[in-house]
């Protein structure tokens, strides 16, 4: 029987094993970017990540024998989105581990126990402490160069969350699309062209110099078009003020795409940034000064970041089924037709399989199911029936 010790990390020793565990694990995997340290340490630290206001988090390495680290796991709850379930949810995230069953149960059981302590009745996994944009789902399909800020694991990770009793929750998808000028379908380039004659909607890169007028036209569109939906919170504009300034140094304007009323109301954006990971590749997860400097010329001066992320895509509900999503996306067609674009690929990334009438536009801009994450659920009791994520009536 094997032997294994947990650890609770609570020094920076043990904070520096939980994010080197991943070195002895991902070093046959070619496909495999490492995150970014900084990315991973600023989802635990209270004074950066606002879930703290109203939840706990809580980390442990896994050790052998002889003490060599084989896994980590991470357990978190905030009390908001937990109740916007039908029974209080936590979740589970960071999760890496050797390929035996019982190391994989010890984490699981200690996050599960710690869970309940606080009052849980279920756990998700593997997902973030924050915004299900980054750091969520375990790959299932689709074993590509991951994107920036998103996970990649082994297939076998999969058998060990169903191997403990996790079930499906949902799927969220991926899609690329070949920026090619010609993605739009026949249908939805009518409705583009047809707006665009009628100028009852503008449509307009993100422009540098309007400071913070994107972050509370942001929180305006996001708030509703997304917020009601469960387990998404709704943005405050000083929350939308931090999470552009902390993408300022990424922000191409061209892959921000805007919509507007006649009355210059924002409706609805289509945000994009660069992946990352095609720059940090060598990085092993550092972001010192050489790094960044690295960065900024594969960035900026010699532009070899050629895939873009599409990180969400919204439409207030009045202006939903209006053509907007289409001139949204003529709108970045024209961009990408224009001399000096460096970007050839888009990958939609979160898409959840909920969400049938997103994933019918995303087909229609050319969009292929690219990769495919699971979000997975265990029920604290056993014999409670289990139900699959309810799918939504909503065009975004």
């Amino acid at each position: 029987m094997e032997l294994y010790q947990l650890k609770v990390v609570n020094t920076p020793r043990l904070e520096k094993i939980f994010l080197d565990v991943v070195d002895d694990l991902y070093q046959h995997e070619p496909n495999w970017v490492r995150p970014l340290d900084g990315e991973i340490n600023k989802v635990f630290n209270s004074a950066k990540n606002k879930r703290f206001q109203h939840g706990r988090a809580i980390r442990w390495i896994l050790f052998d024998d002889r003490m060599k680290p084989i896994g980590r796991i991470a357990a978190f709850y905030d009390l908001l989105t937990a109740s916007s379930h039908q029974q209080p949810t936590g979740g589970v995230g960071f999760f890496e581990c050797v390929n035996h069953q019982n190391a994989a149960n010890t984490l699981f059981d200690a996050a599960k126990n710690w869970l309940i302590m606080q009052g849980m009745k279920a756990m998700d996994g593997p997902v973030n402490f924050g915004n299900r944009d980054f750091f969520w789902g375990c790959l299932i399909g689709g074993f590509h160069e991951p994107l920036f800020n998103m996970p990649y694991n082994p297939m076998y990770y999969n058998d060990l969350f169903t191997g403990y009793g996790f079930r499906n929750y949902f799927n969220q998808y991926t899609y690329h699309v070949l920026i090619s000028g010609e993605s739009l379908s026949p249908v939805l380039r009518y409705k583009a062209e047809r707006l665009k004659r009628d100028n009852k909607f503008i449509f307009t890169n993100f422009d540098m110099n309007t400071g913070d007028r994107i972050a509370y036209e942001f929180s305006e569109v996001f708030n509703k078009a997304w917020a009601h939906f469960p387990g998404v919170r709704p943005i405050s504009e000083e929350d939308a003020k931090s999470l552009f300034h902390t993408l300022k140094f990424i922000i191409d304007p061209r892959l921000i795409i805007l919509a507007h009323d006649h009355n210059q109301q924002p409706i609805g954006f289509f945000i994009m940034i660069p992946d990352l990971n095609q720059l940090i590749k060598t990085f092993n997860g550092k972001m010192n000064l050489i790094n960044k400097l690295k960065m900024y010329y594969g960035l900026k001066v010699k532009k070899s970041c050629t895939r873009v992320i599409g990180l969400i895509f919204g439409v207030i509900p009045e202006y939903q089924g209006k053509g907007i999503e289409s001139g949204l996306v003529l709108k970045f067609e024209e961009n990408a037709n224009k001399k000096g674009f460096p970007y050839r690929d888009l990958e939609m990334n979160w898409i959840g399989d909920f969400n049938p009438t997103m994933m019918k536009l995303v087909e229609l801009i050319g969009g292929k199911i690219h990769k495919t994450h699971v979000t997975y659920r265990y029920l604290f009791d056993r014999n409670a029936p289990f139900e699959r994520a309810a799918a939504l009536n909503s065009t975004n």
